[in-house]
């Protein structure tokens, strides 16, 4: 801990970034930009948009920063995790407590900058409501099984705060958006952490796959991913009704039949592959979904914007 203490605040930021997964930030980041554009067709001016990324990566980077200081000593004692940077001493736990807090402090001074930037308020007053629910959400695996879900709120509130961020209200659609995504995050966690069943059970953690068992796991893990497209469903029938027109047409609806066929070609593989195998198709398939939502949602904005008469 020695030498990790007396390391470059440079190096300690490069293993501050490895051990967040930087690049997970591309699950929630398509359906947070998807639900931009819906909300301020045909895109949102350049300091929004801008702003609006500034407040998604510094949340994101806050709540896994808290993530990997809550559960060091978990990841100590699991073979997957012993390298990460806190258990393997590259990174000091109080370097990463410094740019977790700095993080989860600047997401909440850049959401007040909407009040000068849109007049709106309410980024900057819920704000801290906000990032209280991502710093918690690294403790609720102590308790709850719902922890899954949890962690798909964390996510599911993105759509739900651009809208906010960008309209001042909160309506419908940007609730459906969230709800999705919560429930399609509570599906692919599940899964993903069939592969920790054994650590989970010794260290009396409350896994789906521990409290339920791999099977029932799996098939709440199925009924997660069905809501998920109910969901999206209802968004496109919301978006049809209103009253400053639709922004979602063919393009959102073949990206919706698309994120199906994902979904059941992921648990069709977790049905047929070790928990590993499942594990490593997890990323790939899963910003496959998200990226489905933004292409569909850009073909229907920039078609719009284009050619009004669909």
């Amino acid at each position: 801990m020695t030498n990790a203490m007396s390391q470059p605040l440079a190096r300690q930021l490069v293993e501050f970034a490895r051990t967040i997964r930087f690049s997970h930030t591309l699950f929630a980041l398509p359906f947070a930009l998807g639900t931009a554009l819906v909300a301020d067709p045909p895109l949102p001016d350049g300091w929004s948009l801008a702003l609006l990324l500034a407040c998604m990566v510094t949340a994101r980077t806050a709540a896994m920063g808290m993530n990997r200081v809550a559960d060091a000593a978990f990841d100590a004692r699991n073979p997957r995790t012993a390298d990460r940077a806190i258990p393997a001493g590259r990174l000091p736990r109080r370097a990463a407590v410094a740019f977790m807090l700095a993080s989860a402090l600047l997401f909440v001074l850049l959401a007040w900058l909407f009040l000068m930037l849109r007049d709106n308020r309410w980024p900057g007053v819920l704000a801290p409501g906000f990032i209280a629910v991502l710093l918690g959400y690294s403790y609720t695996k102590r308790f709850t099984l719902l922890s899954h879900w949890v962690l798909g709120l964390c996510l599911g509130l993105a759509p739900v705060g651009v809208w906010i961020a960008l309209r001042g209200q909160v309506d419908l659609l940007p609730l459906f958006i969230g709800g999705a995504v919560l429930f399609w995050t509570a599906g692919f966690d599940i899964l993903y952490s069939l592969q920790d069943e054994a650590v989970d059970r010794r260290e009396g953690l409350y896994s789906a796959a521990v409290r339920l068992g791999p099977v029932r796991a799996m098939l709440l893990a199925a009924m997660s991913h069905v809501a998920t497209l109910l969901l999206l469903g209802l968004v496109l029938i919301v978006d049809d009704q209103r009253p400053d027109g639709p922004a979602l047409g063919l393009a959102s609806r073949l990206a919706v039949l698309a994120i199906a066929v994902a979904l059941v070609v992921q648990h069709r593989r977790a049905h047929h592959s070790t928990p590993r195998e499942i594990a490593a198709a997890f990323t790939p398939l899963n910003v496959l979904v998200s990226f489905l939502w933004l292409a569909g949602v850009v073909a229907d904005v920039a078609l719009a914007a284009w050619w009004p008469i669909r």
